[in-house]
């Protein structure tokens, strides 16, 4: 198997295109002319067997991801989740099995646990969130602040880690925010506007006071952003709505807050940060010793990190 980027197989699976499209960038990034390092040392047809070990305890998310990288790199290759996506694992844990090409898993290793770390990090830190409001009627969801390039697989994550999703991008919602307020030159304006547009979408208006809460429920807007509100603030707009409208808080969550926050009784709480600042979970590629190196002979390092 030659690791060269133009020869990269189809893999098989039920990943969207475009997820696909991200790993063939990703290939294509670290690859490109080739994987030097193993091809000068492991030989062509060289078959080894191998696990993926979880180092710290978490959500696992991104399976069919990481497993997908390496049927791009040999569709023969074997790929078997040890674990359900959505998982709980403890350190230690074996969250698959791998078995082909030793070249297939040692150019595709960093590809594969990029994803899969990535994943897994945002699914664990979604799955904290979640815990932290259980027994309230909020809704973790996720926002727009993803990764360049990789928002399909960052919001599939939160969705594996509990949460779920707020619109994809810029295409499937109305938000309507103060800039486009400004520019509408009123509330009323630019609902009336957004109401206009030729696709049914739903629409939700960011407020930031009590006063555009009530504006906003006299227009008959069925979806509230609350912004930057006060625990006082957002408990007030709870009760002033009553159920007419559905009310999601937004700006500055953190794990310290989001609770008092879905004590409230709105309906959504959006946080940022499950995308744009996840802590990366801790994964490691361990090659088997007895099945490794060349010519039959146990390979020297049990484990790799890429």
């Amino acid at each position: 198997m030659s690791s060269s980027v133009s020869n990269l197989a189809q893999p098989v699976g039920e990943l969207s295109p475009e997820i696909n499209d991200y790993i063939r960038h990703a290939l294509a990034e670290d690859i490109g002319t080739g994987d030097v390092t193993t091809e000068s040392i492991v030989p062509a047809q060289g078959k080894t067997t191998a696990q993926i070990v979880a180092k710290q305890h978490g959500i696992i998310a991104g399976l069919d991801v990481a497993a997908a990288v390496f049927l791009f790199l040999d569709e023969d290759l074997a790929f078997k989740s040890v674990i359900d996506e959505g998982s709980k694992v403890e350190r230690g844990a074996v969250v698959a099995e791998l078995s082909g090409s030793a070249r297939a898993l040692l150019t595709g290793e960093r590809t594969a646990l990029n994803f899969l770390g990535r994943m897994s990090g945002i699914a664990t830190l979604t799955r904290q969130f979640v815990d932290m409001i259980e027994g309230t009627q909020a809704t973790i969801l996720d926002t727009r602040k993803t990764a360049p390039g990789l928002r399909a697989t960052d919001k599939i994550a939160v969705r594996r880690g509990g949460g779920q999703n707020h619109r994809q991008g810029l295409y499937d919602m109305i938000l309507i925010k103060d800039n486009h307020i400004d520019y509408a030159g009123s509330l009323a304006q630019a609902v009336k506007k957004a109401r206009a547009w030729p696709a049914p979408l739903e629409i939700e208006v960011e407020c930031r006071t009590i006063e555009n809460v009530e504006e906003a429920v006299a227009l008959g807007v069925t979806r509230i952003l609350l912004d930057n509100m006060s625990v006082e603030m957002m408990t007030e707009a709870v009760r002033l709505t009553a159920g007419r409208t559905k009310l999601e808080a937004s700006g500055n969550v953190t794990l310290q807050t989001v609770r008092p926050i879905a004590e409230t009784g709105v309906d959504f709480i959006s946080v940022g940060e499950l995308t744009h600042s996840p802590r990366v979970f801790d994964l490691s590629l361990r090659v088997d010793t007895g099945t490794a190196g060349a010519a039959g002979s146990p390979a020297k390092q049990p484990r790799s990190d890429g």
